[in-house]
């Protein structure tokens, strides 16, 4: 029997077919190549090109030792952008590949969506009405924040969508006395409830503003070097753990499925099927729902679910999300739909807290987003921007009823290299998507009512690429000495250990570690010290400015000669390209 196997070749062959040339230049070269480093960092690493490695079946026999070369113990070389990019930030695919990227990205931060409306309306006492009415209106509220962001922000193809930062202090809100021993009828306690979380919203939102647009987080940004960057980088997608496969584990015979389906589909059949690396590559997380819902479908017709337990039911069933009755056909959410926005200094206190800790989550984020979309590190004042705006999206948030406030969405970060596709214009498309299936709510009503674990199933390879992109600026550290490995290591484990001990108290005593009699101050505790990204943050950023600062050779080691050009945005040529407002806003907003 003859077995007809790819070689390397005709793979690469395929695959340089398929790519366009780089758009994303500077001075003629590709922008996904590095700029020569500086005398001072090439001591860390040099430039030298990877040798391929020979083509060899998974199971054959291992050949004999031949001796190593001196240039094959060469370091990887270090690289101010990331090259692993089919289409950069600057590169549209082709529109049928933008149009079906894009519905992904659409698709996958509808499981945020959902999630945060089944968790939060029926505290406030809504039924299956008033939480459409929620889905669609954060969807609306996504698109919009989302072109905002990408226009006028930071101009990454970040999407922005809703934050589980902000759970925390909602409940806390919802739960607290005046509203919980609310005499009348479900529906008044549901609206009364979502004033007063309004009303703290556009508080939250002004904080954030104000910390963008008067240049306070760009101080915080032009001192954060590599070092400081990795642990709360790669906590903002792998604090996020419990919402990965717990729920897969919910409904695990459709969970489990989606999870092996989508590694199978993204990172083996993709490379080993050259026809197929479109579909499988490009629409891998479209693969897998279908698929997996179709097969959630046929168990639900069966009766599989019949005799088992509520809580399992709604979890596996494709029928109990009561959304597609409940939608209505056409509904376009607008400003104050609830009422009047209620202000209370307590509830306004604890949302800013969550505002803060959402601020340092969606800063690793966009750090994250940069490196996948191809471009390089954003400039302080680019950041400060893109805050500002957030805060806008967020007070457009709280005017409109979303729950909770915005903030880069982590696992569409994650989609972004799953697709190899960091396009801008990619990001634009999925936000008409959002505002699209918002307008129409029973289009909308029908995908939100895929199975969550489908979505957790998901989030397990999203959030792990996301928290990657933290983990590649050590390349830049010298991981060879101890201060290093302790800020790197402390950060790390007490930005893990530390939220989660407060989320077994709460567990346990019902309530948190901080249990005072002001709302507010317990709250903030609470908020800041749950978030893994804000722990990491605050012990990475104190230790890496203080800890041996005054010794000559740590401003190599942790990696500030890399960044240190970037710090400002008139120092390199590829910040106007990647960073610049569109429509020459430029030169009546320029950024220092």
């Amino acid at each position: 029997m003859m077995i007809a196997v790819e070689t390397d070749e005709t793979h690469a062959r395929t695959r340089k077919r398929e790519r366009p040339p780089a758009t994303c230049i500077n001075g003629g070269a590709p922008a996904f190549l590095p700029s020569p480093p500086s005398p001072a960092a090439s001591l860390h690493c040099k430039l030298t090109p990877a040798r391929p490695a020979p083509f060899a079946f998974p199971f054959s026999p291992r050949p004999a030792m031949s001796p190593v070369k001196a240039e094959d113990l060469v370091p990887h070389p270090c690289k101010e952008q990331f090259g692993g990019l089919d289409y950069c930030i600057t590169s549209p695919p082709p529109w049928i590949t933008t149009v079906v990227v894009a519905f992904q990205h659409y698709l996958v931060m509808l499981g945020t969506t959902v999630i945060i409306a089944t968790i939060l309306v029926p505290l406030m006492g809504g039924g299956h009405e008033e939480k459409a009415i929620v889905i669609q209106t954060i969807l609306f509220l996504a698109g919009i924040n989302t072109l905002l962001q990408v226009h006028f922000g930071t101009r990454l193809p970040a999407v922005m969508a809703g934050s589980y930062t902000y759970i925390y202090a909602a409940v806390a809100i919802i739960i607290s006395p005046r509203y919980v021993l609310f005499i009348g009828a479900p529906f008044e306690r549901f609206v009364y409830t979502m004033r007063s979380l309004q009303g703290a919203l556009i508080i939250a939102g002004v904080f954030q503003a104000v910390i963008g647009f008067f240049g306070i987080w760009r101080v915080f940004i032009r001192f954060l070097s590599p070092l400081a960057a990795v642990p709360f980088v790669t906590l903002s997608a792998l604090g996020l753990f419990y919402f990965a496969f717990p729920g897969v584990a919910k409904c695990i015979e459709i969970g489990l499925p989606a999870l092996i389906l989508l590694i199978i589909f993204s990172e083996y059949a993709s490379h080993y099927f050259a026809k197929g690396s479109f579909v499988f590559g490009r629409c891998a997380v479209l693969v897998t729902v279908i698929i997996v819902w179709i097969f959630a479908e046929i168990l639900t017709a069966a009766g599989a679910y019949d005799e088992r337990n509520p809580v399992t039911q709604f979890s596996c069933r494709t029928d109990r999300s009561g959304l597609i009755h409940a939608a209505p056909w056409v509904r376009f959410p607008y400003p104050f739909q609830w009422g009047y926005p209620i202000f209370c200094a307590q509830d306004c206190f604890a949302m800013m807290a969550a505002s803060f800790a959402s601020l340092i989550e969606s800063t690793g984020t966009l750090i994250a987003v940069s490196r996948y979309s191809g471009a390089t590190f954003v400039p302080p004042s680019v950041f400060a921007r893109g805050i500002g705006w957030q805060g806008i999206s967020i007070i457009l948030d709280g005017m409109c009823g979303t729950l909770t406030g915005t903030a880069a969405s982590v696992e569409n970060c994650g989609l972004l290299a799953l697709t190899r596709v960091g396009s801008r214009r990619v990001i634009k498309i999925s936000a008409l998507f959002m505002i699209f299936f918002s307008l129409f709510g029973k289009f909308g009503a029908i995908l939100a009512s895929i199975p969550l674990p489908i979505f957790s199933a998901l989030y397990c390879v999203l959030f792990a690429y996301s928290a990657a992109a933290g983990l590649c600026y050590l390349q830049y550290c010298n991981l060879n000495t101890l201060r290093t490995k302790f800020i790197l290591c402390i950060s790390l484990f007490l930005g893990l250990s530390i939220p989660q001990y407060f989320r077994e108290f709460e567990t346990f005593y019902g309530f948190g570690p901080a249990h005072t009699r002001s709302l507010a101050f317990n709250v903030i505790v609470n908020v800041i010290f749950s978030s893994p990204a804000t722990v990491a943050a605050i012990l990475a950023y104190l230790l890496d400015c203080t800890h041996l600062y005054w010794e000559p050779h740590v401003r190599r080691d942790r990696g500030w000669l890399w960044l240190e050009k970037f710090k400002s945005y008139r120092h390199d040529g590829r910040s106007e390209e990647f960073y610049a407002l569109p429509y020459g806003m430029s030169k009546y907003f320029p950024s220092l």
